[in-house]
């Protein structure tokens, strides 16, 4: 059964950034429904993440403003475009910033997530499909941000950019899955691949260094070293195997 709103245009609450270090503002915004290859996501839950913080300041990069943020959080389809065939209304899903055609020489190799079509691109804040946005304000287009937006009650993403998800997952939990855990763990399993019983050392132990910690136990690692100038996130490094911490 389709949903009610499938096909129509959504009004919801969004957090908008207007400028370069501007107070983000709760805005009224205009949802559009998702063209061929799109999914239209409500976001139960959504992270911050320091990339957020980093474009938001707009240092060392080209500033796009006026913005929706955010590309960390889990949530569930609320309907899906033309060619969508793989997710349904009310599938659990996590928008993901690094997506996969599934068709590209990089998607098909097991060296590389680097996808020709739906790689990070921190610059475009418009929609593949159409080059067009769709957030709007009284007309006005609001772009977005590595095709995720999350910062919003409803967001669009091409659907190589959704992840579905155990329906059973708790997403206020999960939505960390989508960045943090999974470069922490990338970085471990995927570019440092560790050997049985090796010693790692890990540098800086916030959500993306536990991660790491937890991709190296995974690998095997025999002793785990957590590096940190702040003791108090020693303690959450304890819960995991992390047998040595040095502030």
């Amino acid at each position: 059964m389709a949903s009610s709103t499938a096909g129509q245009v959504i009004k919801c609450k969004a957090a908008v950034a207007w400028g370069a270090g501007e107070p983000l503002k709760i805005e009224e915004v205009e949802v559009a429904p998702p063209q061929a290859m799109e999914v239209r996501i409500k976001v139960h839950y959504t992270a911050l993440c320091h990339t957020d913080l980093y474009f938001w300041e707009a240092k060392g990069q080209t500033p796009l403003f006026p913005r929706i943020l955010g590309h960390e959080a889990a949530g569930v389809v609320e309907s899906v475009g033309e060619g969508v065939t793989d997710l349904k209304e009310g599938d659990s899903v996590l928008p993901v910033f690094t997506g996969e055609c599934g068709e590209c020489r990089h998607c098909k190799s097991e060296e590389s997530n680097m996808c020709d079509l739906l790689r990070i691109n921190t610059d475009r804040g418009v929609m593949i499909n159409d080059g067009k946005s769709r957030f709007s304000i009284n007309g006005k287009p609001i772009y977005h941000f590595l095709g995720t937006s999350t910062f919003s009650e409803y967001t669009v993403v091409h659907v190589g950019c959704v992840a579905k998800i155990n329906p059973e997952a708790p997403l206020n939990k999960v939505c960390i899955l989508s960045c943090g855990v999974s470069t922490g763990m990338g970085a471990t399993l995927n570019v440092a691949k560790p050997k049985k019983d090796s010693t790692v050392a890990i540098f800086g132990l916030g959500g993306v260094g536990l991660a790491a910690a937890e991709g190296a136990r995974i690998a095997g690692a025999s002793r785990i070293i957590g590096i940190d100038l702040n003791s108090d996130r020693f303690e959450k490094g304890c819960q995991l195997p992390i047998s040595i911490n040095i502030c």
